[in-house]
């Protein structure tokens, strides 16, 4: 059967921009989102909260004032929508892999490893420490970060172990309690060695070697 054009743009929120009339442009909002969002990554854990600004972030992604105003109100709404972006990512393979309970030491493992990636990342490592300088100035981006970030993954953990419990594989009484945990025992030992300067982030294949440990040590605790 042909797709027809209206076909194609459904299936891609992009189309309609790739295909234009006249001068096309060169990206859809929500490519220059992702632009964007990278953007203020780099931009906050270089200059700070405070020092940084719309114009700057525009300016490091390439897209003009009036684009980042139209996409993105203020300076508050983009620091929260950076970090719902990045969760973004832990979240839809935690759910994902939920579906499948074929290999659950598999699944965790891999939830594990993106969480590793994300919260001991260098730049958000540097996000922390400006959360941290900056929190009494600008309480809205620790409650941001508290409540889009930390609260958020460990919500979606302990969905991800509520259901493996349900399903018999694991016995978990409290699932809030148990996610926290198990992403303390990942994160909370490499992330002060790097907060304190005394180590860099972990490369994959270490972070890999410490969820395979922190998943076998987990399970084997809660295993029915």
């Amino acid at each position: 059967m042909t797709k027809t054009t209206t076909d194609v743009e459904q299936e891609d929120p992009c189309a309609e921009v790739r295909r234009g009339r006249g001068r096309p442009q060169a990206r859809c909002d929500e490519e220059t989102r992702a632009v964007i969002f990278d953007a203020a990554r780099h931009e906050f854990a270089a200059s700070g909260y405070a020092a940084t600004s719309i114009e700057s972030v525009a300016r490091r992604a390439g897209v003009s004032t009036k684009t980042l105003y139209r996409l993105i109100p203020n300076k508050a709404a983009l620091f929260e929508a950076m970090i719902t972006n990045r969760i973004d990512t832990f979240a839809s393979v935690v759910r994902v892999r939920a579906c499948d309970g074929s290999n659950i030491k598999g699944a965790l493992r891999e939830a594990l490893v993106i969480w590793g990636e994300l919260i001991l990342d260098g730049e958000v490592i540097a996000l922390q420490r400006l959360i941290l300088a900056d929190g009494e100035k600008f309480p809205e981006i620790a409650e941001t970060f508290y409540h889009k970030a930390i609260r958020r993954t460990e919500h979606t953990l302990a969905n991800w172990l509520q259901t493996q419990s349900k399903r018999g594989l694991i016995k978990v009484d409290d699932p809030e309690t148990a996610a926290g945990m198990l992403l303390g025992m990942l994160v909370f030992q490499p992330q002060r060695a790097v907060l304190f300067g005394h180590a860099p982030p972990p490369d994959r294949a270490e972070l890999e070697r410490r969820a395979e440990a922190v998943a076998e040590l987990f399970l084997r605790g809660c295993a029915r």
